[in-house]
Formats: C-alpha cells, structure tokens, sequence
C-alpha cells in the first residue's frame, strides 16, 4: 500500500511542495490549514546594514519601499530564492536556523539588521546585534478543503513545517495518523499518540519529503 501525503502549508508553498512530491512518484493531496495575509507596516526611519528574513513568505511581501541593494541575510534555499525572484542581489543564506544566520552577521561586521517576518515566528538570540522587526504578513488559519478529511481516511501522511501547523493539525485531527515533520521542534508540537513520526533529517522540503515517503509505504 502507498500512502499519499497530506500538505498542509500555506499556499504558494502547497503547491511546491506537491510539485516535488509528484516528481518523486508520490501523490499529494493539497489542504492548506493558513492563508497569507500582507500586514501593514511602517518603515522604521533608522538606517540598517541589512535585512533579514526567515520565510519564503515574507520574502514574496515585501512592497517596493524596500531597496532591493540591500544585503540580505535568509534561512533556507527557498527564502533565498523567492528574494532572488523579489529583485534581491545580495542574498547569504543559512541552512540551519536564524540564530545561526545572524551570528553569520555579526562575524561578517553587521552591526544592525531589520528583521521582516511573520506575526508567527521563532525567538532568536540577536548576537548582539540592534535588531528591529516589522511584522509583514501572518498566517491565518482557515477551514480546510474537504480533501483533508478524505486524505486522512485513507490514511494519508501529514507534512508538518512548522509548530503551527503541527498544534493545528492535532487539534483537527486528533492522534492516530502518520506524521513527518521539518524538524524535532514541530515533532514536540504535535505531541504524542501518532501511529508512526518521522524527522526530517534538514529543516528542508526536500528532506522532509524524503522521509516521509518512507512512512508513505506500507
């Protein structure tokens, strides 16, 4: 039996990821759990080194008030990359998390960063950097497609990216599903009671997929 996966990021990542999953053979069921909402924000009159951004979606908001010279510092490939489409030139990228990206910073002589995100994000440590953040956009929850529930009776794995998402889908879903989660962060969130859990081994798409299409067989 081949199970199919369960995405539940928000869109247009919902249907990357499903773009990847397909070119792996495996079938993918689309029911997002938030939608992106812009937020409106107010540019802070102090000049910063550079910027940073911890999301693809928060990359794909920000308006033109933002000089596109700026030097960039990003968490993952896929933030990196929609900068890159937003007209960014000058985009260092991390793997790992943001802590690790703004010590990148602070060891490359940044003495200031303005942090676009999201209305949820992760506390970081700033090493010792000034740090001022603008909330650009949140993800709102929103009802999910009747897909979800037809995923999860065949017994679909669920894609979690985030602790958000990982609390949300427990509480639709209750326990007994299978689950493949970013990283041993939105694990936790998801609590315990699961069939079967998998962790990707790189807070990554890619990663994340790779695993779960382990539990995606038998």
């Amino acid at each position: 039996m081949t199970r199919p996966l369960l995405i539940l990021r928000p869109q247009p990542g919902a249907d990357a990821t499903a773009k990847r999953a397909a070119a792996m053979g495996l079938e993918a069921i689309v029911a997002p759990l938030f939608r992106i909402i812009p937020r409106d924000w107010i540019l802070p009159d102090a000049s910063f080194d550079a910027l940073l951004v911890t999301s693809a979606n928060a990359a794909r908001a920000i308006d033109s008030r933002v000089d596109r010279a700026l030097p960039v510092y990003a968490v993952g490939a896929p933030t990196r990359a929609a900068l890159l489409d937003a007209g960014f030139t000058d985009v260092a990228a991390g793997e790992s998390d943001v802590t690790e990206i703004v010590k990148q910073a602070a060891a490359e002589g940044m003495k200031s960063l303005l942090h676009l995100a999201g209305e949820d994000r992760t506390a970081f440590e700033p090493a010792e950097l000034r740090i001022e953040t603008r909330v650009i956009y949140a993800a709102e929850p929103c009802d999910p497609p009747p897909a979800f529930a037809e995923a999860l009776e065949r017994g679909a794995v669920a894609l979690l990216h985030s602790a958000r998402a990982a609390r949300r889908f427990r509480a639709l879903a209750e326990t007994g599903h299978r689950i493949a989660a970013i990283s041993p962060a939105v694990l936790a969130a998801a609590g315990t009671g699961w069939t079967a859990t998998a962790v990707a081994a790189r807070p990554t798409d890619e990663a994340l997929l790779a695993v779960a299409a382990q539990l995606c067989q038998g």
